[in-house]
């Protein structure tokens, strides 16, 4: 991929990058509308059980894994550019698929369009985060890889704080089919914002083989499908840990953790950068884990809270530090492919565990969903220590 010339000063690298995260900020404020309430219209409304809410959320992530290869290889061939114009379109359409869902009177019928829905929405965030990271790529080299990751995720995760309580807001005042109408209307906007942003030729002369690429960045993928569980938890079951304890506002747990994600990132997103991804990735998936067993062991709302915090400003820097590790493994033809992979790792941790923390959540309680998941982030440490190793040979 043809590469333009930045220079390199943090403040021309954010300068370079603000009109994408821009768009990134209001496409994943469309998607962040519906993580504190989905669960709750499925289980209140609908009347499913947990384990379906496993499954609603947890289709998301397996179209977003489904999607990432194919995002990744559009950004090498098609251009970056192109590929967040196709997500930000196929954003605008999950928005008439939850109205669709909402026409069904039959229950069982429209949480399964609600699933074709939330698979549309896994693979159009899918598309847009991929295509987003690969445009910041190419205009401010691979060498800023840890800023684009946590700049474009700060992006992503402040959509997601200031989205919980508008969703809640939403939902309380027009129900599901409010949420339904911002998602068809509110990526126009971001389409908007990233039109005029000059787009990166790629470069069709050389190609990534991608099963090569893959092999390159599975020991970083693998760390990061572990430390997302974490995040999994949190978007599944945050809100439905909170409203089991009668713990209010149930957004609380999102705003806070997303708010110290976002803190982490920027005061100390140049730290894989400067110091390596896996040293700052093996400390803070200690803090990760600790915020994840506070939540599940928590009996009252403010330490429920704290330890949604420690969980965010935990893996805001667990998935740049291994994405650092995933870039520089990866050959500069086949960075869209690298990328769709490292992401995809996360996507299949998401929809595998969604599911099956919900069969747990049935049988033990929602705290319980909170511990195991703290358990699987802490294997991590010896991926990130084997990295660490690796980059000091």
């Amino acid at each position: 991929m043809t590469e333009l010339t930045i220079p390199s000063p943090r403040h021309t690298v954010l300068m370079a990058l603000l009109p994408i995260m821009a768009a990134v900020l209001v496409a994943f404020l469309v998607i962040g509308l519906g993580l504190p309430v989905l669960p709750l219209h499925v289980h209140d409304t609908l009347g499913f059980g947990a384990f379906v809410v496993g499954l609603v959320t947890g289709s998301q992530f397996a179209a977003s894994l489904l999607s990432r290869f194919w995002s990744g290889r559009t950004c090498d061939t098609h251009g970056a550019k192109f590929t967040v114009l196709v997500g930000l379109g196929a954003t605008c359409a999950v928005g008439l698929v939850y109205a669709l869902s909402l026409a069904i009177s039959d229950s069982d019928l429209s949480v399964a369009v609600l699933i074709g829905g939330r698979a549309l929405l896994g693979a159009a965030e899918s598309i847009v985060i991929t295509g987003a990271t690969v445009w910041g790529l190419a205009r401010v080299g691979g060498e800023h890889a840890g800023k684009v990751i946590a700049w474009m995720g700060t992006a992503m995760f402040a959509a997601f704080a200031i989205s919980a309580p508008i969703g809640v807001a939403i939902y309380d005042r027009a129900g599901f089919v409010g949420i339904a109408a911002v998602t068809v209307f509110a990526p126009v906007l971001a389409l908007l914002l990233v039109m005029p942003v000059r787009g990166v030729v790629p470069n069709r002369q050389s190609r990534a083989n991608t099963f090569a690429t893959i092999g390159k960045i599975w020991v970083p993928g693998l760390g990061a499908a572990l430390s997302s569980i974490g995040f999994g938890a949190i978007l599944s079951f945050a809100s439905l840990l909170f409203a089991s304890h009668g713990w209010m506002p149930v957004w609380l747990a999102f705003s806070s953790y997303a708010v110290a994600l976002i803190t982490a990132r920027l005061l100390f997103g140049h730290l894989p950068d400067r110091i390596g991804g896996a040293r700052v990735a093996l400390a803070c998936v200690i803090i990760e884990a600790v915020g994840l067993a506070l939540m599940g062991l928590s009996s009252s709302v403010i330490p429920a809270a704290v330890g949604a915090a420690l969980t965010g400003f935990g893996y805001a820097l667990v998935f740049p530090g291994l994405g650092v590790e995933a870039v520089r493994r990866a050959p500069p033809e086949g960075r869209g492919v690298a990328m769709g992979a490292y992401t995809a790792c996360l996507d299949l941790a998401l929809g595998v565990s969604g599911p099956i923390l919900g069969l747990l959540a049935g049988h033990a309680g929602f705290g319980a969903v909170f511990i195991v998941s703290a358990i699987a982030v802490l294997c991590v440490v010896p991926i990130a220590l084997r990295l660490d190793q690796a980059d000091r040979k």
